[in-house]
């Protein structure tokens, strides 16, 4: 086969230097084949155009077993294509027989990811850690490559969602048109167009209520950073009228919780606390 730079054979002489000791700088994606297995003639092509996409960033190494038996011993190779993934040294995901293309190219994404996949990883981290603002710099810089991405639109208006600013995160809401992010994007809304209405400004109807209130002065709250005392604001409001504004404070605090994720702690406490108010 034509050699490429990260596309080579590779021999029991040379396996240690070519695959164990460069996979320290970069994954390397060893194909066990033979000329006579034509499940092998199926995946390698397929295996040879991601390696040579310039998406992805791994080496194909090529191992004919018919002409070096030890290397399938070592590696325990009982049936052919054996696909085997080293990095540092070690192997960290592996499959057998020929697959499709779209469940090779997840098996090359988890262990070699684009740089896309790289940077949304990047600001997912920040995300998660409510680094709103760095994390709103690295998803734009994303939809400047990629303008409709679809999870750096959803998570773009989660940054400036955390930043209080609902106005401008509702545009890029209202373009998340699939799933999974179209049923996340709704869950954020009717936080968005709450923050959006305190930044517009409330209508003027004079004395309002002590509740009224109450749900206005979380919005500031969480405008200024503090979620918190924002989830403690809205959660006393249905404390006391459940119902209140057609439960708008009960979506608004399921956005928080969508905002925030799953796993965080003031999710987890007040999820439970929303479930107590409600039933």
């Amino acid at each position: 086969m034509a050699q490429l730079n990260n596309i080579i054979d590779v021999s029991e002489a040379t396996f240690e230097y070519e695959v164990i000791q460069r996979s320290h700088e970069i994954p390397v994606v060893v194909d066990f084949w033979a000329p006579w297995c034509g499940p092998c003639h199926m995946l390698g092509p397929i295996l040879e155009r991601l390696a040579a996409d310039p998406s992805y960033n791994f080496v194909l190494a090529k191992v004919n077993v018919d002409e070096n038996p030890n290397l399938s011993l070592r590696f325990n190779v009982q049936g052919i294509p054996a696909v085997k993934a080293f990095l540092n040294g070690q192997i960290v995901g592996q499959f057998v027989g020929a697959q499709p293309e779209p469940r090779v190219r997840q098996f090359i994404e988890k262990i070699a990811p684009s740089p896309i996949e790289q940077a949304l990883a990047k600001a997912q981290s920040l995300l998660v850690i409510r680094q709103w603002e760095e994390a709103e710099e690295l998803y734009l810089d994303i939809l400047d490559q990629y303008p409709n991405h679809p999870r750096a639109l959803l998570n773009l208006a989660r940054a400036i969602l955390g930043q209080g600013r609902g106005c401008e995160a509702l545009p890029y809401l209202e373009r998340c048109k699939d799933a999974p992010e179209l049923a996340q994007a709704e869950r954020l809304k009717p936080l968005a167009r709450y923050l959006c209405q305190a930044e517009n400004g409330w209508p003027d109807e004079g004395t309002i209520s002590p509740i009224e209130a109450q749900y206005r002065q979380a919005a500031v709250l969480f405008e200024r950073g503090n979620i918190e005392a924002a989830l403690d604001g809205l959660l006393d409001v249905l404390r006391q009228d459940k119902h209140y504004r057609n439960g708008e404070p009960k979506e608004i605090m399921l956005g928080i919780f969508e905002l925030l994720g799953d796993d965080d702690l003031l999710t987890q406490q007040y999820r439970r606390e929303l479930a107590s108010v409600l039933f």
